[in-house]
């Protein structure tokens, strides 16, 4: 009853308890206190509003607050209310249910005492009766029923007590419900008081968004209106750029006329030239002609020599006739003989000189093929596929050099071949060895004609049938048969490599492709088991495992299997990488022997092969067990068991299973017939010998056979260790063992074969053997067997049968129970069987040894086993920590193995049943080293990983964890939980990470899963430093080599007040907080490291950020370029060495054998390679040589990638940088330091530079300002996908312009770049740029130079005044103008009165009638006869730079006039115009002048006509020429006499080259009047007289 009442208080108390933490739920709204968080607080600290913004600000927020939990709110209220109502329908649930069982337990209690009152009165009723016995059963009764009383009682209590305690919080809940009543009224209000907030919400939200659409259409009327005016601007553009093209078209067609002239007039100079060449064609031919005829004169003149030639020979016959004939010798016959010794030399001569031709023509010819060869490597790409066969060039050269040599001409084809042993003459000396033999060939025939034949200059002139040599066909096809041995060597080893040079490197995406290059299925190509006669096919499936489309050719297969094996193989062309093909293999067997071979395939990558094998049928005899154990028999009983011998060959036999005693002899004689067919006739010899010594002491021994034979595996063993040395095991000097047969009585009888133990097993068959085992005599029995055949090719098979007689008929099965590895203080269950054969229940008592009893149990200790059943005693194992020394002999303290004795004790049995019990006890300690870690400083932005050691001293694994970690520890891997193996070392990460500055003191728990606990001290300090990193870890994107990527984050200073109570200040540990002020910091990088930060020293003032910016740049180490450089530079001369190495093999090859040339060129070869390097790693690369740049963009190229990791420390100190003195250092603290974290991976570009040898830099040299230069830089894309290019904006005030932008290049594709370059200034000038991808960035730097082109002139001012000059005569004036800059400068001087534009800039209406204010004219008064005025030499021409130029200028008037002006341009490189010189002067027509006055002209060129006066009546004409003086005379005041009113005039003398009429003495008298007009008009005649002085 207790039971059944207790869940109802449980779910009471349960249920009331939720009740009271929503009462305080819905309390806390009203009169809890909210306190800000501390972000809030920070905030407030940092910027503090004033009272009243604060205050509506508060309200605001407060409404806001209020409105947004108002929702919230009353959902709250709901669930509340309906949570009441189910508290309160349990309740009252459970007090129906505990009223029920106070009435059942009242029911009882009534039920219990009616029952005490009939034991009462059968108590008392047998008292009377004086019955002892009912009356203490009637006793027992009424006890029991008082205490069923008193418990009924009890329990009663409880229920009312819990049915009291029920009511009242049903009461309670009924309470709560009704006082929620109110403020679920007002929580409906509010409700709606929020919805109606939420619609005027809606409603000026709808509002704000119409004034915003409205705002966006007026937005879109203005972008209309913006782009109309922008089109309207556009049109008029493009008419202004239609005007302009029609004005450059008219441009264009006027110098195209230009153009066309200049091309009549070069086709007119051609036409000339043409006309020049026939006259000297014609010149020659009559020079040929007259040299014809004098040729003709010559021939005669040679006629006329031959006639006397042969006269003086035919006289000098006649002579010798006669003077034999007066010998009275035979004249006809010393004549005949002496003809033809001269028609045999005549035909030497004629062979000799037809000889030297033939070498001749065959030099030229050699020659001009050279010159084909040449032009032909020229054109074609390095990577030439190799030649099959020797060209005919090679032969010839070889054929020519035999003849030189004076060896035979029939040299034998494979010398032609090989082409590492024949080398090429020169062809110098061939030609000496020609002329030496032409020469040393007429000497003999000189005489006094040769030296006056003539010959033509033509060669064949004076033959119409001449025709020059060639080579006779069977000449030139000539080829040498025959050779030795050796030359067929050379000739198969040229063969084999021309065919290795005819395969080629695969690269693919940069990696090359190494190893098989088609796969084959199957790999081996196996015929097994044919028969002879029959016909085999079999399929290949080759397969192209290449990166690449791959060639595949059938080579052929070996030379033993063409008469057996053939291949049909059709080529399938190109295949594709992945494709297949097949090939058909037909093997028609004709011999029985097993083959083996390859079928060899080239391929455009290399050769390869299938294997192939074919093997006869055989037999595969084995048996399915060596050894039969029958196990532990009573002696009587009778079993048997069965082995199979299986031939899993294609071969059947004849078998016999026989003892090994039975027939020995047939056994060794098969061994012997096996080894012979093995080993040598000498090895069977040796065999034979000691056959025959086995057999004879078979004959003689008496001695009985070895108890253990060797089994199946250890006789092979031998057998084959014999095989291989060659020998028997034994000694020879040692006898051999007999083996003798032993009689059947004497062999164990309880171990016998079955009736089939011999026939015939078939192919792929198997066949079944019973063995049997009736023990006679107690003990062990043992009786070994083996299988012997009829093929001699089978081996003799060994099987043992064994089995145990026993007398006892109680045993154990398993006489070892193995309890595996055991730990201490843990409990080890088995349970050991115990069989009996008896007829008959026995006793069994089972005895633990005494040094075990507390350690081990067997339980029960006694026990009865059925007849011919079995027993099962279980066995309980708990070793304790004192087993090492209670157990003693039992236990190796060494191997930590336990064997204890378990006795087993029989009834009416002397012997007792003993089995043994193992186990390996081990401890389950782990040990945690270091014992203590201490973490030092570590500040809260950062985590401290240190290293720990979990060693596991058991031999058993054990799972482990680390339980109650705080929480700014972490451990690592698996969060420290994990399985530890026997005897292993774990290394674990512990990682601590402090989340505030105080000193920390902690343990770490490990427990291992048998709830054993390991403790780790750790000691650290927590800090905080005054700055702060807005990232500490930074992941740089993939970046492409020297390329750059730059992250940015910021150093913030937060620590603006020391009030600790409102957020934590920064302090070390439990130290004093650190000032409020500006802190510095500085980051320390690591040398040699591709980062780059900037700034790297700052300081940061309270609640400020210093930006910072880190870049990333990586590079190829200088080292390795260094490397690669001096490798590409030793490349030359090794292979320099290496050619005149085979050179000089090639030259040795004729004079010695192969053989030792061999060794000789190896030990050269090594001896000049190493000469050239060791001289080239002593070059210093410098890194703006070419061998650099070359090795580092080849590098760049074959880069792979690489990723770095890098940690830079950032130290932190109080004080400001600039506060400090001089250079002293601020006070770093170490404890403060703050670490930033930098990941960096590196990757080969996507973009090269493929021209200027990869060179990133394009130095434009230097330019002069105003012109442009141009550069071309070539790009390719060797990333393995398209990418589309964007580059960045150059400076468009700058010089540099990008001309041909690219949006997308393809994979492989190389683009080129043109970069244009025009200063505007003299300046140096320096741009970068950026070819960005997706992939990577490429930067290009550009460099030029602007040089402005300055010069300085002699002429002070800008004014040249030539003076005054008589008319048509001329002066001259000279200037100097030089060069200050370092280009050369092209110069060209024009003047303005010559200039084209000069008619398009004058106004419409002429100068002089214009007024003297709006006369802007430069160019003055001209000549009449329409030349210059001023000329100006040179025009043009170019300034070196430092130097001068003089420049002449001469005035030349036709006419007098005052008014003579132009201006001189000087025109620097064609557009620069660099200085104006403006040009005067003035012509007279007589030397003497007079100037003055007012001026009665105009100073520009006027309409009226030009005078043409005869010089006789120059001088009457030039009489009248008036001079107007205007005197001004003015008196201011009466009384002082007035000052004369003055003018001034000019009187002038010209100096003239022109001879004068008069005499030099006269001087020289000009008359004038003078007229005075104005009140008194007078007439004065003036005359002015000049002496002429002649200077020095």
């Amino acid at each position: 009853m207790e039971d059944d009442a207790s869940p109802p208080a449980v779910a009471l108390l349960d249920g009331v308890a939720p009740a009271a933490g929503e009462r305080d739920k819905r309390e806390a709204p009203e009169g809890a206190v909210e306190f800000p968080p501390p972000e809030a607080g920070k905030a407030a600290g940092a910027r503090r509003p004033a009272p009243e913004q604060g205050r509506k600000a508060g309200a605001g927020a407060q409404e806001k607050r209020a409105a947004a939990a108002d929702g919230p709110r009353a959902c709250r209220l709901r669930r509340t209310l309906s949570r009441l109502e189910e508290l309160r329908r349990e309740k009252e649930l459970c007090v129906q249910r505990t009223r029920g069982e106070l009435r059942a337990c009242r029911q009882r209690m009534e039920l219990i005492t009616k029952q005490q009152a009939s034991v009462a009165a059968e108590m008392a009723a047998e008292r009377e009766a004086e019955n002892t016995a009912a009356l203490g059963r009637l006793q027992a009764v009424s006890g029991r029923l008082c205490r069923e009383l008193d418990t009924e009682r009890v329990l009663q209590a409880q229920i009312r007590e819990l049915l009291r305690k029920q009511e009242r919080s049903t009461w309670h809940v009924a309470v709560q419900e009704r006082q929620l009543e109110g403020a679920q009224k007002s929580a409906l209000e509010e409700e709606a008081a929020g919805r109606k907030r939420l619609r005027e919400q809606a409603a000026k939200q709808l509002r704000r968004e119409e004034a915003a659409s409205e705002k966006a259409e007026r937005n879109r009327l203005r972008r209309v209106r913006k782009s109309t005016c922008l089109q309207k601007e556009l049109g008029l553009r493009h008419q202004k750029l239609v005007e302009d093209a029609q004005r450059n078209r008219k441009a264009a067609v006027k110098f195209l006329k230009a153009s066309l002239r200049r091309c009549r007039e070069q086709e007119e100079q051609e036409e000339k030239e043409a006309r020049a060449h026939m006259r000297r064609r014609m010149d020659a031919v009559l020079a040929l002609k007259n040299s014809v005829t004098a040729n003709r004169e010559t021939l005669r003149k040679f006629q006329a020599w031959s006639q006397a030639k042969a006269e003086l020979a035919e006289q000098k016959a006649q002579t010798e006739k006669e003077m034999i004939l007066a010998q009275g010798g035979d004249a006809f016959r010393q004549l005949f003989h002496q003809r033809r010794c001269q028609e045999l030399e005549a035909q030497n001569r004629t062979f000799e000189e037809e000889q030297r031709l033939r070498k001749q023509e065959i030099v030229g010819r050699i020659l001009k093929e050279e010159a084909k060869d040449e032009s032909r490597k020229k054109k074609q790409s390095s990577s030439a596929k190799a030649r099959d066969r020797p060209t005919l060039r090679e032969k010839t050269w070889s054929y020519i050099t035999d003849v030189c040599e004076g060896r035979d001409t029939a040299v034998p084809s494979c010398h032609l071949l090989d082409g590492d042993g024949a080398t090429h003459p020169r062809a110098s000396q061939l030609l000496e060895a020609i002329s030496s033999e032409s020469v040393q060939g007429d000497a003999g025939n000189s005489s006094w004609q040769d030296d006056t034949l003539a010959e033509p200059e033509i060669p064949g002139l004076w033959k119409e049938d001449y025709k020059p040599y060639q080579v006779p066909k069977e000449d030139a096809d000539r080829k040498p048969v025959g050779g030795t041995k050796m030359d067929k060597d050379i000739l198969a080893r040229t063969v084999e490599q021309l065919r290795s040079r005819a395969t080629h490197r695969q690269v693919v995406s940069g990696r090359e492709f190494r190893g098989r290059p088609f796969k084959s299925k199957p790999r081996l190509v196996h015929f097994k088991d044919f028969d002879i006669g029959k016909v085999y096919k079999k399929k290949i499936t080759l397969t192209n495992a290449t990166y690449s489309i791959n060639f595949c050719k059938l080579v052929g297969v070996e030379g033993r299997l063409r008469d057996f094996i053939h291949v049909h193989f059709d080529p399938p062309g190109p295949m594709s990488a992945g494709m297949s093909c097949e090939v058909l293999v037909t093997f028609k067997p004709m011999i029985n022997e097993d083959l083996e071979g390859n079928v060899s395939f080239t391929a455009q990558t290399g050769g390869f092969s299938v294997p192939l094998k074919c093997s006869t049928k055989k037999c595969a005899l084995s048996l399915d067990k060596e050894l039969i154990d029958f196990g532990s028999y009573v002696v009587g009983e009778t079993t048997s068991r069965t082995i199979t011998l299986t031939n899993a060959g294609g071969l059947g036999t004849k078998f016999k299973f026989l003892r090994i005693s039975e027939s020995c002899e047939m056994g060794i004689a098969q061994s012997a017939m096996k080894t012979s067919s093995v080993f040598t006739d000498e090895d069977k010899s040796f065999y034979d010998k000691i056959i025959t010594g086995v057999s004879e002491q078979q004959i003689e021994g008496n001695e009985s056979p070895p108890t253990d034979m060797p089994s199946q595996k250890e006789s092979g063993k031998l057998d084959s260790k014999e095989q291989e040395e060659g020998r028997p095991t034994e000694s020879e000097g040692m006898t051999v063992t007999p083996v003798v047969t032993v009689p059947h009585n004497e062999e164990p009888t309880e171990i016998s074969l079955g009736e089939d133990t011999e026939g015939e097993i078939s192919p792929f068959s198997s066949v079944k053997v019973p063995v049997t085992f009736t023990p006679v005599i107690p003990g062990e029995v043992q009786a070994k067997f083996k299988v012997v055949f009829r093929n001699q090719q089978c081996p003799t098979l060994y099987f043992r049968v064994m089995g145990v007689a026993v007398d006892v008929p109680v045993w154990v099965p398993k006489p070892s129970v193995d309890l595996k590895i055991c730990m201490y203080d843990r409990l080890y269950q088995d349970s050991v069987l115990v069989h009996t054969r008896s007829k008959a229940a026995l006793r069994l008592k089972f005895e633990v040894c005494r040094e075990l009893r507390e350690h081990m149990e067997l339980l029960p200790e006694t026990g009865y086993i059925q007849a011919q059943s079995c027993f099962a005693v279980q066995l309980k194992f708990l070793p304790r920590l004192s087993l090492p020394e209670d157990a003693g002999k039992y236990f190796d303290k060494e191997s930590r193995v336990l064997e204890a004795p378990m006795t087993i004790r029989v009834a009416d049995q002397i012997k007792p049943v003993v089995f043994t019990v193992h186990a390996v006890v081990t401890t389950s300690d782990l040990e945690l080293s270091p014992s203590a870690v201490d973490f030092g400083y570590c500040t809260i932005y950062e985590a401290i990983r240190t290293q720990i050691s979990l060693y596991n001293h058991s031999l058993l694994p054990q799972g482990f964890g680390f339980v109650g970690v705080p929480k700014f520890v972490d451990i690592q891997p698996n969060d420290g939980f994990g399985t530890i193996l026997p005897l292993e070392m774990l290394q674990l990460d512990v990682i601590f990470q402090p989340t505030k500055a105080k000193e920390y003191d902690f343990e770490l728990i490990c427990k291992s899963e048998i709830n054993r606990c390991f403790k780790l001290a750790c000691r650290a300090v927590g800090v905080h430093p005054p700055l702060e990193l807005s990232h500490y870890q930074v992941k740089f994107a993939a970046t492409s080599l020297y390329d750059m990527s730059v992250a940015t984050l910021y150093v913030i200073n937060s620590h603006v007040s020391m009030n600790s109570l409102t957020h934590s200040v920064p302090r070390i540990g439990s130290e004093d907080a650190s000032p409020v002020g500006p802190t510095s910091f500085e980051f320390l990088l690591p040398p040699d490291s591709p980062i780059t930060i900037s700034p790297s020293v700052g300081t940061v003032l309270p609640g400020k950020r210093h930006l910072i910016r880190v870049a990333f740049r990586p590079v190829l180490p200088s080292k390795l370029v260094h490397q690669e450089a001096s490798q590409a530079l030793s490349r030359p001369a090794e292979a320099k060495v290496l050619r005149k190495d085979t050179t000089s093999q090639k030259k040795d090859l004729r004079k010695q054998s192969f053989s030792m040339l061999r060794p000789q060129s190896q030990d050269r070869l090594l001896r000049n390679s190493t000469t050239p390097t060791a001289e080239l790693d002593k070059q210093d690369l410098k890194f703006s040589s070419n061998e650099y740049q070359i090795a580092q963009a080849t590098l760049a190229r074959s880069f792979q990638g690489k990723f770095d990791k890098f940690v830079v420390p950032c130290v932190v100190a109080s004080g400001d940088t600039k506060d400090r003195k001089g250079t002293e250092p601020l006070s770093f603290s170490p404890h403060n330091t703050l670490y930033l974290e930098l990941w960096c991976p590196a990757v080969a570009p996507s973009v090269v530079v493929t021209s200027n040898k990869g060179k990133t830099i394009s130095d434009f040299g230097d330019i002069a300002v105003g012109h442009h230069g141009i550069k071309k830089v070539s790009i390719q894309n060797i990333s393995p996908e398209d990418l589309a290019v964007e580059f960045s904006v150059l400076n468009p005030n700058g010089p540099f312009v990008l001309l041909n932008p690219i949006s997308k290049l393809l994979t492989g594709e190389t683009y080129v770049l043109t970069l244009s370059f025009s200063p505007r200034e003299s300046i140096l000038a320096q741009e970068t740029l950026d070819i960005i991808t997706k992939r990577g960035t490429l930067s290009l730097t550009l460099v030029g130079t602007g040089v402005a082109s300055v010069i300085t002139c002699s002429i002070d001012g800008d004014v040249l005044d030539m003076g005054y000059v008589i008319a048509r005569e001329s002066v001259s004036s000279s200037f100097k103008l030089q060069n200050c800059s370092t280009l050369p400068i092209k110069f060209s001087m024009q003047l303005d009165s010559l200039s084209r534009s000069r008619s398009e800039d004058q106004p419409r209406l002429p100068q002089f009638l214009t007024s003297r204010a709006q006369r802007t004219e430069i160019v003055g008064t001209q000549n009449y006869s329409g030349q210059s005025v001023f000329s100006v030499i040179p025009v043009e021409g170019v300034m070196d730079p430092g130097k001068a130029q003089d420049f002449t200028v001469t005035f030349s008037p036709d006419h007098e006039s005052l008014y003579f002006s132009d201006r001189l341009r000087v025109l620097l490189l064609e557009k620069k115009l660099s200085r104006q010189i403006l040009l005067k002067g003035a012509a007279r027509e007589h030397m003497m002048f007079v100037e003055g006055g007012d001026p009665l002209d105009v100073p520009v060129e006027s309409l009226t006509v030009i005078p043409t006066h005869d010089p006789e009546h120059r001088e009457e004409a030039e009489e009248l020429k008036p001079i107007l003086v205007t005197l001004d005379y003015i008196q201011l005041d009466t009384d002082t006499p007035p000052p004369p009113a003055t003018r001034e005039l000019q009187v002038g003398c010209i100096r003239t080259s022109q001879v004068s009429p008069k005499k030099p003495d006269h001087p020289l008298t000009v008359s004038a009047l003078l007229q005075l007009k104005g009140d008194v008009k007078e007439t004065y005649k003036v005359l002015l007289v000049a002496q002429v002085v002649t200077g020095p």
